[in-house]
């Protein structure tokens, strides 16, 4: 990147940020993407997992955010993303005879319309109206006296840094420029103008000049300290807002459907997640550490005591898995006219070479990313395509479905089980070639990790080789889920995920060592956290981890 001037240089790979790569990349702009930790470290690492329309959103008649949102979770399903994005049946139980049928039933019967009408409603089912009885058929973990009736309908979910870094690889492939572990200390300045970022090599050492004709901050919750380099806020801040979720094994909640139900602040999900449940979340002020927001104690008390009031057989501390929580960027504006600007998100030129994005949701990063990259153009001196990423699949997509169809063949042949085969199709899309060759040059890989029995050995050295996974946190927390999908949080993995690692990335034994305790050390910390009171007590504790590993 610091060879030669780009077009544009994008801050941040978060899901925005690395759809922004995306996007400038297949305009035919010279591309560069740098990330200050891992791809989807913070936020998109951390959310719901949910592609959404947002039917709360009806209710506050935001309906071109609906409308919006249900495009892009069509074109993710169908087209853009088939291997990762899943449909998701969810049950809204109605507590209110009469009225509350007529009222939530139209509400969700307006969501598929505007989803049909867009043509982008094909591939999930319509809605149900479903009697008491029926509901605690295909959910009979809920108490009888929790609802009088129900409503079902469809949403999709992801795997939300899989997603990311998926993304990331597609814009590589395209061209772009991307590195992770890449910190922006400074930008590079013209008089007014940005020209470019100094790029600290966060694992090598050494700063790099990386000059571009426009820059694009997308740094999410971290946007306003990205902002404060140039001296510039802008005309919005961002701010952070806590929500955390449980994990608990599927047979703690027994039902075939997810479910969603309301509080008296929001909304609580309860999200089929393979052999787990995903519960929450939660809505807080913060504005502690950005980097590692940690739930406190208070936090997993709420969504227990929520999720409980509607379950037969409550749940307690003992069956959480895991716990993980996130940031979400929100726009606070600083007079009512930017407050205004935009209920989801906003793109600004604060000044002359940099383009700000910030608000937004995951599931319309696409259109955040196609605005990011409009605003950007107009400062540059050429003439630039328009943005063609609603016909760009993200790779594996290509061939997805006829290697789903012929999933038995590829189970005869590489001797796995059929069920192995379908979570690497789900995971790689077309790309479980790649992991399979590893499996055929070295069948000990084609076994499963002795501690997470859910991963093949051969997902590990590939997200090493393959995935730019750096460090052993960013495989047991973002490339595979063992840090919230085992009881141990992945400590057990640990050493044996290091030791596949180490070939790859040329650790000796002093490293495998430091890589497994800075992961211990990581995991009591998140752990003392959550036994914490409150924010301040949870933050000071999760802060008794080092970030990271030196090499």
């Amino acid at each position: 990147m610091a060879e030669r001037e780009l077009d544009v240089l994008v801050v941040g790979a978060g899901v925005v940020g690395a759809g922004t790569a995306l996007d400038a990349v297949t305009r035919g702009l010279s591309t560069g993407l740098v990330e200050a930790r891992d791809w989807a470290s913070g936020t998109s690492s951390r959310s719901s997992k949910l592609i959404h329309g947002g039917l709360r959103y009806l209710e506050m008649l935001d309906f071109a955010l609906v409308r919006e949102a249900l495009k892009e979770r069509g074109l993710l399903l169908e087209r853009l993303a088939p291997h990762l994005v899943k449909p998701v049946p969810f049950l809204y139980p109605l507590q209110h005879q009469g009225w509350e049928r007529l009222y939530a039933g139209s509400g969700v019967a307006l969501y598929d319309a505007m989803s049909m009408a867009r043509g982008h409603g094909r591939g999930l089912p319509m809605h149900r109206h479903l009697s008491r009885r029926h509901a605690l058929r295909i959910a009979p973990a809920l108490k009888k006296d929790a609802l009088v009736g129900a409503l079902q309908y469809y949403d999709a979910q992801m795997d939300d840094a899989r997603y990311v870094a998926t993304l990331v690889r597609t814009a590589a492939a395209y061209g772009a420029k991307v590195a992770n572990r890449a910190r922006v200390t400074g930008f590079l300045r013209e008089g007014e103008r940005v020209v470019g970022a100094r790029v600290q090599d966060v694992e090598a050492g050494g700063e790099y000049e990386v000059h571009a004709k426009q820059v694009v901050n997308a740094t999410g919750v971290w946007t306003d300290d990205t902002q404060a380099m140039v001296g510039e806020r802008g005309q919005f801040h961002v701010r952070a807002s806590k929500g955390i979720h449980l994990v608990v094994p599927k047979d703690r909640i027994h039902s075939v459907t997810g479910l969603i139900l309301r509080t008296e602040k929001s909304v609580l999900f309860v999200i089929p997640w393979g052999r787990h449940w995903i519960i929450g979340t939660t809505d807080t002020d913060w504005d502690l550490d950005k980097a590692h927001p940690a739930a406190s104690s208070a936090d997993i008390d709420y969504i227990l005591e929520h999720v409980n009031s509607v379950l037969a057989v409550p749940l307690t501390r003992d069956d959480v898995q895991g716990v993980y929580a996130g940031l979400r960027p929100l726009l606070a504006g600083e007079s009512d006219a930017t407050s205004k600007l935009s209920r989801e998100h906003t793109v600004a030129h604060p000044v002359p070479g940099l383009v700000v994005v910030a608000g937004g949701k995951y599931t319309t990063y696409r259109v955040m990313a196609k605005d990011a990259v409009d605003e950007a153009v107009h400062g540059l001196d050429m003439r630039v395509a328009e943005c063609v990423t609603e016909d760009i699949p993200l790779l594996g997509a290509e061939g997805y479905r006829a290697l789903w169809n012929a999933r038995a063949r590829i189970a005869a042949r590489t001797g796995l089980h059929v069920v192995r085969v379908e979570h690497l199709l789900n995971r790689y899309g077309a790309l479980t070639e790649e992991v399979l060759d590893l499996v055929a040059a070295d069948p000990s890989l084609g076994e499963p990790l002795r501690a997470a029995e859910d991963y093949l050995r051969a997902e590990v050295v590939y997200a090493a080789s393959h995935e730019g996974a750096r460090h052993l946190d960013d495989v047991l927390t973002r490339r595979t889920r063992i840090s919230i999908e085992t009881f141990d949080r992945g400590t057990l993995s640990a050493r044996e995920a290091a030791e596949l690692m180490a070939p790859v990335l040329g650790w000796d034994k002093d490293q495998i060592e430091r890589e497994v305790e800075h992961y211990e050390k990581r995991v009591e910390a998140e752990r003392e956290s959550q036994r914490q009171p409150d924010d301040l007590t949870a933050d000071a504790a999760r802060l008794g981890a080092p970030d990271i590993v030196p090499l």
